[in-house]
């Protein structure tokens, strides 16, 4: 068999991609697995959304459509980033893409060189470090440990950055911890990031609007630091807001260079998206607003009931996230002690491969966002899903000795 490139060496099958198969293989056996590892919204998509893709299928809005997106659907995004945001982007300052993650890789496969240095806040989704890894680039992490309530401080962002850096990137709300940041803190990043000129900052902002108390709202960098704009990538999409995880849409907003760089990349893999799924995002974003309100609300009530419940469970201390919707429990209090099953539990891999097995509940380990020993929940489910499979964590919890 003749060699595979070098670079799929560099490039993992995420944590939560593992548990998803393992337990769709005890599923499979018969078992009754409860999945808490995908990041997905248990709601459906809005039907205004759904009208509107048939719509444009059926008016024959079928043909290829330009790289960077539809005209109509740019012209939507930035009537959302001003709406929403704070943010005026024009036509040429916008692409939309299959997903935040390609926007993502679109950015820095333009930008990124071999040697150069993406700083990435820990823990963290693992597709920043693999893209940045795939382009050449080399991870710098950053610990954000829960004491300072898993946020980015200012001092140790400055210490992160060299003359190498290309990327700082930005997550909050955070998958996997849920931190949100309010507007000092924000404005305290924006500081630091004010005096390194040759930084590119990466601001993921696909859970904005799933934000609880105490932050004031979402809080844009690019606005709370208007000279920040000009070399900031400001990401987001369709799937968590509106519950279009397999329509395929995530967008950003960032300078006119930038963007066309990252156009001419995303012609030569993908072009342009599905037609249908960009008359949906339409849609969407111009569409009634109050259902993103009511599943706030619930995700609300769901992330109360589960952190009560997880602090019940002997070993196990969760911190109250303000935003997304992952809780990220550290298990410290339970390693070191063997299952009911008879495994011995040394890391938090272990304690998530036992959970699943032995009392059939999928979590992600924290080895996964590189902050150990913490596992991820998503209770992006029902409340009676939520309610049993935390249950089950507790009798797990119980049973070590």
């Amino acid at each position: 068999m003749p060699a595979l490139a070098k670079r799929i060496q560099e490039i993992q099958v995420s944590g939560s991609t593992r548990m998803s198969v393992r337990a769709r293989e005890l599923r499979e056996a018969g078992h009754k697995v409860i999945t808490l590892t995908v990041g997905e919204p248990d709601f459906a998509t809005p039907p205004h959304a759904i009208e509107a893709a048939h719509a444009a299928a059926l008016a024959g809005k079928t043909k290829y459509p330009p790289n960077d997106g539809w005209p109509e659907l740019k012209a939507a995004i930035a009537r959302k980033f001003s709406r929403e945001n704070g943010l005026d982007y024009a036509p040429d300052e916008i692409i939309a893409a299959n997903g935040g993650k390609q926007v993502i890789l679109d950015a820095l496969l333009a930008t990124v060189d071999p040697g150069d240095e993406v700083v990435i806040p820990t823990p963290f989704w693992s597709a920043y470090s693999d893209i940045g890894r795939l382009c050449g680039g080399v991870p710098v992490l950053v610990p954000c440990p829960q004491n300072n309530g898993f946020k980015l401080r200012p001092e140790d962002l400055e210490a992160a950055i060299t003359p190498k850096t290309k990327w700082v990137t930005l997550n909050f709300p955070n998958n996997p911890s849920g931190a949100a940041l309010t507007r000092a803190e924000v404005a305290a990043l924006a500081e630091v990031l004010m005096r390194h000129p040759h930084v590119w900052v990466l601001s993921d902002e696909m859970y904005e609007h799933i934000i609880y108390e105490d932050t004031g709202g979402h809080h844009s960098i690019a606005a709370v630091e208007p000279r920040l704009k000009d070399r900031t990538l400001t990401v987001s999409g369709a799937s968590k807001t509106y519950a279009m995880t397999g329509w395929r849409v995530g967008f950003g907003g960032g300078p006119r260079a930038l963007i066309k760089a990252m156009t001419n990349m995303q012609s030569q893999t993908t072009n342009g998206i599905a037609t249908v799924s960009q008359a949906a995002t339409i849609a969407a974003l111009d569409g009634p607003q109050e259902g993103v309100e009511e599943r706030r609300r619930l995700y609300r009530e769901r992330r109360d009931l589960v952190v009560s419940m997880l602090n019940e469970a002997p070993g196990l201390q969760c911190h109250k996230p303000e935003g997304a919707f992952y809780v990220y429990p550290s298990v410290a209090g339970c390693l070191g002690k063997t299952t009911a099953g008879g495994r011995k539990l040394e890391t938090d891999e272990d304690l998530a491969m036992a959970l699943l097995e032995e009392n059939h509940v999928a979590t992600v380990s924290g080895t996964a966002y590189q902050m150990s020993p913490y596992i991820r929940l998503s209770y992006a489910t029902d409340t009676e899903t939520l309610r049993e499979a935390c249950a089950r964590i507790q009798d797990f919890c119980r049973g070590l000795h």
